[in-house]
């Protein structure tokens, strides 16, 4: 057994985490079917990018629960058009528009998000769910394949973050280092070809940066992007 495993912990499970059947979706109920009742099965270009093989993301919606001490944390994949309204009234948030621009009618965040859902599978924007109530944004991306990588020296699978916490009741307390730490240890287990974990938060959004840094990522460099200037954040899988 591993320093620091829990008794009881299957094998290839971490300590604080829900081990799961392989396959199994968190969230979605078990289906049940009469003997001999075929099952359905969507053709691959019916099925949303996340929910195909060629996920470039390797399964976010298989990744489970987090257990943190603030609750128990999961992602959701966005669905349009019923997240839409939720998205809207966080994008229009002052503290939030400052650094996502896209405060403004809804037209604005569904294009951001559609775009996404559209794509090849390089980016996937989520809900997180702590208890199983949508308290934050987060976009997960291949940053080896996104024009980030034509700033910094990229590696292969590099896996980029964005993040926002959309109540303001939840911020200031420590609810987003605490989740980004959490999700930082589930990718590097759900994603083994990845090495490194990197966002870049716009360099005045000093919370943010906090947040990167008490979560254990280091500040590697600032990058002059297109529409930011922004502070490099990486977390190194450990040796």
């Amino acid at each position: 057994m591993p320093p620091g495993t829990a008794p009881g912990t299957p094998p290839g499970a971490s300590p604080g985490e829900s081990p799961r059947a392989p396959g199994a979706s968190p969230g979605v109920p078990t289906q049940h079917r009469a003997p001999g009742q075929p099952r359905t099965v969507h053709p691959p270009w019916q099925r949303p990018h996340w929910a195909r093989r060629d996920d470039l993301l390797d399964g976010v919606t298989r990744w489970g629960v987090m257990h943190t001490r603030h609750g128990d944390f999961r992602l959701q994949p966005v669905r349009l058009p019923r997240d839409l309204p939720l998205l809207v009234d966080w994008m229009n948030d002052p503290v939030v528009s400052a650094f996502w621009e896209l405060c403004g009618p809804p037209e604005l965040t569904e294009h951001h998000v559609r775009a996404q859902l559209d794509g090849d599978g390089r980016s996937l924007p989520c809900l997180g769910l702590l208890d199983e109530t949508p308290m934050s944004y987060w976009e997960i991306y291949r940053a080896d394949l996104d024009p980030l990588a034509r700033h910094y020296a990229a590696r292969p699978h590099d896996t980029g973050l964005h993040l926002l916490v959309g109540p303001a009741a939840q911020r200031g307390r420590g609810v987003g280092s605490t989740l980004l730490a959490a999700l930082t240890r589930r990718i590097l287990r759900e994603r083994q070809a990845a090495r490194r974990i990197v966002a870049e938060p716009d360099v005045r959004n000093l919370p943010s940066v906090r947040a990167f840094l008490r979560a254990g990522f280091r500040f590697e460099s600032e990058l002059l992007l297109p529409e930011k200037h922004a502070a490099l954040m990486v977390f190194d899988r450990p040796s």
